[in-house]
């Protein structure tokens, strides 16, 4: 019956479960802390922050999310994060809403996503380019208050992913820092292989992560605590949380499985007019897929599913 579940929730053939938001949020909320506590003692003792990915996910769960406490949350489309922060009911009932931006960027693409209301931090910084084009649009807005960024960082090595080999790290860090006055780096970013088993040791991806950070609170004499470790999402949030991750990207544990063939009209018009390869695309539908399946099984834990 499960593995008919699941055959079925990958070709958009059954109707999907549903969702009960704040119950699953706070689920995820109690596991993150159980992972926090878990952690190395020579790790920052730094309370996990949850965004809540809600991408081609609806306003309505949204604001469920939101009234159940949740106010971080991240979106991997411009023009759906440009959508949502400008849909009037949703940032009225909203108010303390924080975006992050957790997609790809192109520089053509900065302006609009600085537009955003609520706009609280962009965790895909991945060139020198990117950072002077996100800082002088931010100058250019006018905002008091410098805008808080995280260099994203390819641990896996793969090609079809975004962000600057490991190696470089330091560098893009020290650009950030010394160029471009109106950012505020935050911390490091990665993705991570997705298919990566436990069973054989902690995931090697997080541990390249964690030497950047070591590597740039070296260099530039910073606290382990002053560096942030975005790494994380719902197929590993605990395991990334037991290993020093502050900031976990989780979108189908708590929302459930996306669902790409009806995806709402905002996210189907920025992936028709942005251009991103069709690798990484493909890329990033594999990470939800694996996201969904495990959003199915914490389910499954809950629920008892008749299929007929």
């Amino acid at each position: 019956m499960f593995s008919r579940l699941i055959f079925f929730q990958r070709f958009g053939m059954a109707t999907q479960v549903d969702i009960d938001v704040g119950k699953a949020l706070n689920s995820v909320l109690t596991r993150a802390q159980k992972a926090c506590a878990e952690r190395s003692p020579d790790l920052p003792q730094v309370a996990p922050r949850v965004v809540a990915v809600s991408k081609t996910k609806p306003v309505g769960m949204i604001k469920e999310a939101y009234e159940c406490g949740q106010r971080h949350f991240g979106e991997n489309y411009v023009q759906e994060l440009v959508d949502k922060s400008a849909d009037a009911d949703l940032m009225s009932s909203c108010k303390e809403i924080r975006w992050h931006f957790i997609g790809h960027l192109q520089t053509n693409k900065v302006k609009k996503v600085l537009g955003a209301s609520n706009l609280y931090m962009v965790e895909t910084i991945d060139s020198k380019k990117l950072a002077n084009e996100v800082n002088k649009q931010w100058e250019k807005l006018g905002n008091g208050e410098r805008l808080k960024v995280m260099v994203q960082v390819n641990t896996s090595g793969e090609e079809n992913k975004h962000g600057i080999a490991p190696s470089e790290c330091v560098s893009l860090v020290d650009h950030v820092r010394t160029q471009c006055p109106h950012l505020e780096l935050a911390g490091i970013m990665t993705i991570g292989a997705f298919d990566h088993d436990l069973s054989q040791g902690p995931n090697p991806d997080f541990k390249v992560l964690l030497k950047c950070r070591e590597d740039v609170c070296s260099k530039f004499n910073l606290s382990k605590d002053s560096m942030e470790l975005s790494m994380g999402m719902s197929g590993d949030f605990e395991h990334a949380i037991s290993v020093g991750s502050t900031n976990v990207r989780i979108g189908s544990t708590i929302f459930g499985a996306r669902n790409y063939t009806t995806k709402p009209s905002a996210a189907t018009k920025q992936s028709n007019t942005q251009n991103v390869s069709s690798s990484s695309q493909q890329t990033e539908q594999n990470s939800d897929s694996l996201d969904n399946l495990k959003a199915v099984s914490d389910r499954m834990s809950d629920l008892k599913v008749e299929v007929k």
